[in-house]
């Protein structure tokens, strides 16, 4: 099974279905499996005076709140179903994630057969639960987490009837610090709960998600948007389509070479094995009935003689015939 990419476009579609639109047309072109965006009730999952994250209020420079910010970049639940009939259209798969219950019922309605649980959700008790009973596939976040926080979410899902689990190590920072990616805590995730791991990554570039994948991802999440300089809150710390591109064909390339883990002679190297590798030759010439030592034979290429790991073999055993100098041995 290939990895599963999902072009988390969020809410850089500004509140523009239009927007969101371009949006599915860049994923579908750059490769990606799936297209993201966040589905929300700002009234529902903030209040009024909640400040924005400081990564919001670099990217945003007012003084608006949390909710006003929120309040802009929403898409009404008709949007999105005409989003969600748009990607299928276009043959890529709509996902949402969903920050209240509301947006749960509708999602489920429209029928969304995967759900992405973020990380700021994962202690959230109700919330759990009521994914859990929908019993579909389930992708989980766990920025910020600790292992604790992890278990009790999975145990929650788990026992509330949910579909297959996959964990996603994540560092919830804009843009992440390299220093901070932990990348190895991913295998730490997988070792302690036997399960499907991947990556959302919030770096800057696309090496971090590439490595995760040689690290056994099986799902990356990575945001993205039509162009860095616009206004929103995370613009800045998303790829551009183009990028986006090599990201998805860099990870294609690594799941090709990952391989099936034998270590064997690959098909488009056996060609090589005679031109790179030596056999026992002659070092001058032999005459028939002479004793081979080390004084009138050596090893050079090519490889199609007696295999120099033969060596002693050779050594001491009677010319079979004149050998001329860098002719092949044989006995």
């Amino acid at each position: 099974m290939s990895v599963y990419v999902i072009a988390e476009a969020g809410v850089n579609h500004n509140g523009s279905l239009k927007l969101a639109k371009q949006l599915v047309n860049a994923a579908k072109e750059a490769g990606a499996d799936c297209i993201k965006f966040q589905t929300f009730i700002s009234k529902n999952i903030v209040s009024k005076n909640a400040a924005k994250a400081e990564y919001q209020k670099k990217q945003i420079n007012t003084e608006e709140s949390q909710y006003d910010m929120l309040k802009n970049l929403e898409l009404s639940f008709d949007e999105f179903f005409e989003l969600s009939e748009y990607c299928k259209l276009n043959d890529i798969e709509f996902l949402s994630t969903a920050f209240d219950l509301d947006s749960i019922d509708f999602l489920n309605k429209i029928g969304m057969k995967r759900w992405k649980i973020p990380s700021g959700e994962i202690t959230n008790l109700p919330y759990l639960i009521k994914i859990a009973k929908l019993g579909s596939p389930i992708i989980l976040s766990t920025g910020m987490s600790t292992m604790e926080d992890i278990h009790n979410a999975v145990a929650i899902l788990t026992n509330g009837g949910a579909g297959e689990i996959t964990i996603l190590h994540c560092t919830t920072e804009y843009p992440a610090p390299y220093k901070d990616v932990n990348l190895k805590a991913m295998k730490t995730i997988q070792q302690e709960f036997n399960i499907k791991i991947g990556y959302s990554d919030h770096t800057k570039g696309i090496e971090v998600p590439i490595a995760a994948v040689a690290l056994g991802a099986t799902v990356i999440e990575k945001h993205f948007t039509l162009n860095k300089d616009m206004e929103g809150p995370d613009h800045k710390a998303s790829l551009e389509p183009e990028e986006l591109r090599n990201m998805v064909n860099s990870i294609r390339n690594i799941e090709v070479a990952l391989g099936n883990g034998i270590k064997q002679p690959a098909e488009s190297e056996k060609k090589n094995i005679i031109i790179a590798r030596k056999s026992i030759v002659a070092s001058r010439h032999i005459l028939k009935g002479e004793i081979f030592t080390e004084d009138n034979i050596t090893v050079k290429r090519p490889g199609n003689g007696i295999n120099p790991m033969q060596w002693f073999e050779v050594l001491g055993k009677e010319a079979i015939k004149d050998f001329k100098e860098d002719e092949l041995i044989e006995i």
